[in-house]
């Protein structure tokens, strides 16, 4: 357990010290006040926390928490070579996506919950943890994969058909539009080159 906190520590730390438009905000507090940019964070953290318990808009700033950081580290894991960081940030976006249908569904009963957006953001949070344990690693790995595994050549043909019947229904109907344009534009010209002048102005 402490070698799971020693290395989140180490990993806010690392964000800490990198140069971002957070640690910007932080420096210039820290350059006002005095007060430890850790310190700050750690405050912000429980702001944070008391806001989810009790301030108005607490699904927004939930969302944003389950959002923004983990948008942020998959860019950057985009952009570096290494793409073990890329199979961590898909499969947590793979996770947050099945969260976020569930939730769309339940929403309506969770909202009612005690401390709902409390514990929507710990887990997010478990989710996107810095271990190899993390909830993502572990939904995915007893939960999604062997679903995925067990139904794919079904969804794979389920999702061939929609696609092609997609594509017939957008043929056809690139089709009827140029057939019923075409006579339209042609019967147009026709009727107005074979009208004489004085009918048409009468």
């Amino acid at each position: 357990m402490l070698a799971i906190f020693t290395k989140i520590k180490d990993r806010v730390e690392a964000f800490l010290n990198e140069k971002n438009i957070v640690t910007d905000c932080l420096n210039k507090i820290e350059e006002k006040t005095g007060i430890k940019k850790r310190y700050l964070a750690l405050g912000a953290v429980g702001v944070t926390g008391a806001y989810l318990l009790f301030g108005y808009g607490a699904s927004l700033l939930c969302n944003l928490i389950g959002f923004v950081y983990p948008a942020y580290y998959s860019i950057k894991a985009i952009e570096s070579p290494d793409k073990e960081d890329d199979t961590q940030w898909l499969t947590y976006w793979v996770i947050y996506s099945f969260f976020s249908v569930g939730e769309f569904f339940s929403d309506i009963f969770l909202h009612w919950f005690p401390f709902y957006y409390v514990c929507k953001c710990l887990f997010l949070l478990w989710c996107m943890a810095p271990v190899s344990w993390n909830g993502s690693q572990v939904l995915y790995r007893y939960a999604v994969r062997p679903f995925f595994l067990k139904h794919e050549a079904r969804v794979d043909e389920i999702s061939g058909k929609a696609m092609s019947a997609a594509e017939n229904v957008t043929r056809e109907g690139m089709q009827h539009k140029s057939c019923s344009k075409t006579p339209f534009f042609t019967d147009f010209f026709f009727f107005f080159a074979s009208t004489p002048d004085n009918q048409i102005t009468k």
